[in-house]
């Protein structure tokens, strides 16, 4: 088995690979995205996208990034993006060898920790990371934003608050109504 950096050719077999997990789309969008990817991580020495290859065929693969905890905690570390395995070749050291790559981009970029995450359903995935000793830090969760807003309570309307000027032009209109004057509008 060899671990290498992805190139432009391996961008059909990534696109396969990660069929799941990238946006919903027709085949060109979905290898437009795949190749933008590979073609960013080639050019950035803050990515990488590794490809693990057994007998010249792509095993596995996992995108790397070196990049915070969280945009808020800014504490240093590589996040592994989907490590993936093709079924024919799990059990085979492919997994490991990714989170090998991991380990050593990390080192590269003076890091100390890797954060990772698997789909809440991919239960071997999600016990191989334990056993990596990968700990639950969150639960992500997406949803649309249509879904998000018909789901949040109804708030009052909120309006923009009024210049000094409109403040004054209610005040004098309401003194206006109440001496019995007409007010201008």
């Amino acid at each position: 088995m060899t671990v290498r950096a992805a190139e432009p050719t391996d961008v059909p077999s990534l696109r396969e690979l990660w069929s799941d997990i990238l946006r919903k789309g027709g085949l060109d969008e979905q290898l437009g995205d795949v190749a933008r990817v590979v073609a960013m991580a080639r050019e950035r020495e803050d990515q990488c996208v590794a490809v693990a290859e057994i007998d010249g065929e792509v095993a596995g693969a996992v995108y790397l990034e070196a990049t915070t905890f969280t945009p808020l905690n800014l504490e240093p570390a590589v996040l592994a993006v989907s490590p993936h395995v093709f079924p024919q070749f799990r059990r085979k050291g492919v997994g490991s060898a990714l989170m090998e790559v991991a380990c050593r981009f990390a080192d590269q970029h003076g890091i100390a920790h890797v954060q990772t995450a698997a789909a809440a359903e991919a239960r071997d995935a999600n016990r191989f990371m334990a056993r990596l000793s990968f700990a639950p830090q969150a639960m992500l969760r997406a949803a649309t934003t249509s879904a998000v807003r018909a789901r949040l309570p109804k708030a009052r309307q909120v309006t923009p608050a009024a210049t000094s000027k409109q403040r004054i032009d209610r005040v004098l209109a309401a003194r206006r109504v109440r001496r019995g004057e007409r007010v201008p509008g």
